[in-house]
């Protein structure tokens, strides 16, 4: 039996290790891993593994170079997809172009994503009551795995809003039966998922970076709780919990030990910012997988290091920046680059190769929709090569935050001003929204919706978020409208075709 005849969920009901994605191999593999599962979480060791295997899926990468960062920017007003050519990873193609299909575009992935998560954290949820281990350090991985769930379902109802909801493992059999929730349902679960976890006192607070760093705290699940008030339009609940992340703008967050890091450009160093004072949440990567290309996807180097730099980059000068040649994808666009192109967050965010190639200081091969444009924050630096084994290409270390302070800090201004409060000098929304802009040494200006959202943008450029801004604040018709984007439609995903095959699953209204 070929897995890709089975839905996803199917699939991974039936025991099948899909995670990795790696090449077509997983096409053959028998369903041996409800056999295995059996056997296991027999101890806290075996427990610990399975707590690991569910953090492993916050970095999902496909085998066809799809995640969740790279699919959102093409998507946006940011990015054009790139690349080599028209049909070069058609995923981030048709939804950069807004020629989205039930069986074309990052849905698939995306699907696989968070059920992938979704399945394991329900296995370790109902394993862990009967395995042997201590009671306080069992209920700490019961509040992990509730946060993780909640995450990645929040992920998946923003994205396709019409989900199944599954809270424990179910039979393969089961899975065909599955009907969607109503997005209400999900987002309760959601919300009760982090307020389990935050209310555990076995939950920490802060963990040790060199040891424990990536694992989820409490003040992480504010962070994600707030984030989903805001999406929910619950203003004054998403400000309470941002604002117990945040503590007083500018300063050290006394419970969680929060700050903004003082020089923006530090963010993106890839090794030596890792899990740093302005990290909430981050999905990890290493270079020490020896990811090669027998198995694009089970690497656990970051693949978008090598896809957003400039293709055939050569320096010309000593003066030019240590850049390795990458595959010109998710090209800045001319909007951003005029957005953010005074600002001084723009050196740490573009690479300017139009000018570099000006001015003789290096060069490259202009790829698919070249605007001479590109993503800096996570193109590939000459320092930061893997020297260890497998392909280079496929090892690099960078981190990838999935809400830092900054973040927050805007998300609470935008919910402050929303719920009616004032934005003027003095008020707390305007303190939030110009300790982001003093750190990069820009004036105050007063907290309006409208400011805040500029300032999203550019604080955030390249990091996932512009797509979800734009739907979840209307904005999406105005910005994408020329590239294709239809109100009503491209709100939500489809629902990935194959999921629909033999399934009670039913597509979303704006794709049939």
């Amino acid at each position: 039996m070929k897995t890709r005849q089975i839905p996803y969920i199917i699939a991974m009901a039936m025991g099948l290790n899909l995670a990795a994605g790696c090449s077509d191999k997983f096409l053959e593999i028998r369903p041996i891993g409800t056999d295995l599962e059996a056997n296991y979480y027999r101890n806290a060791t075996e427990a610990y593994n399975g707590l690991v295997a569910v953090y492993d899926v916050v970095s999902w990468q496909g085998g066809g170079y799809v995640t969740k960062v790279g699919a959102m920017d093409a998507g946006s007003d940011d990015h054009l997809a790139g690349g080599g050519g028209a049909s070069d990873v058609t995923a981030f193609q048709v939804f950069s172009k807004y020629t989205l299909a039930p069986d074309q575009g990052p849905q698939e992935e995306l699907w696989k994503k968070g059920y992938a998560g979704i399945f394991r954290a329900n296995t370790l949820l109902g394993k862990l009551p009967n395995v042997p281990m201590d009671d306080n350090l069992k209920k700490r991985f019961v509040a992990e795995c509730k946060f993780l769930r909640a995450f990645f379902y929040f992920d998946l109802v923003r994205l396709f809003r019409n989900i199944p909801l599954l809270t424990t493992s179910v039979t393969a059999s089961e899975m065909y039966n599955v009907v969607q929730s109503p997005p209400a349902d999900v987002y309760n679960l959601i919300i009760q998922d982090i307020k389990d976890a935050i209310a555990e006192p076995n939950f920490p607070d802060q963990v040790p970076v060199d040891s424990l760093g990536g694992r989820a705290t409490r003040g992480a699940a504010h962070a994600l709780l707030g984030k989903v008030y805001l999406y929910q339009e619950k203003w004054a609940e998403a400000a309470a919990e941002l604002a117990e992340v945040n503590g007083t703008p500018g300063q050290t967050s006394p419970k969680y030990g929060y700050k903004l890091l003082a020089n923006y450009a530090d963010l993106w160093k890839f090794n030596a910012n890792k899990f740093n004072s302005e990290s909430i949440f981050e999905a990890a990567f290493s270079s020490k997988s020896g990811g090669n290309w027998n198995c694009v996807g089970c690497t656990e180097g970051n693949v978008l290091n090598i896809m957003v730099g400039p293709r055939g980059y050569t320096a010309l000068k000593p003066t030019a920046p240590q850049m390795v040649s990458g595959w010109s994808f998710l090209v800045v666009t001319k909007s951003l680059f005029d957005a953010i192109h005074f600002d001084p967050r723009y050196n740490a965010t573009v690479l300017n190769m139009d000018s570099l190639k000006a001015n003789g200081i290096a060069s490259y091969s202009p790829g698919h929709d070249d605007t001479g444009w590109f993503l800096n924050k996570f193109a590939a630096k000459v320092s930061d090569k893997s020297t260890g084994p497998g392909n280079m290409e496929l090892n690099f270390p960078q981190n990838l935050y999935e809400i830092r302070l900054a973040d927050t800090y805007l998300m609470e201004a935008e919910a402050l001003v929303k719920s009616g409060q004032s934005g003027g000098a003095g008020s707390r929304a305007y303190e939030l929204l110009n300790a982001v802009r003093a750190r990069v040494g820009l004036n105050p200006i007063e907290a309006t919706d409208d400011n805040i959202f500029k300032e999203r943008r550019l604080e955030l450029a390249g990091e996932g978020h512009r797509w979800f801004d734009l739907v979840r604040t209307g904005r999406a018709a105005a910005a994408l409208g020329d590239r294709g984007f239809k109100t009503g439609k491209h709100e939500v995903l489809p629902i990935p075709l194959l999921e629909l095959e033999n399934t009670k699953l039913q597509q979303n209204p704006e794709w049939k």
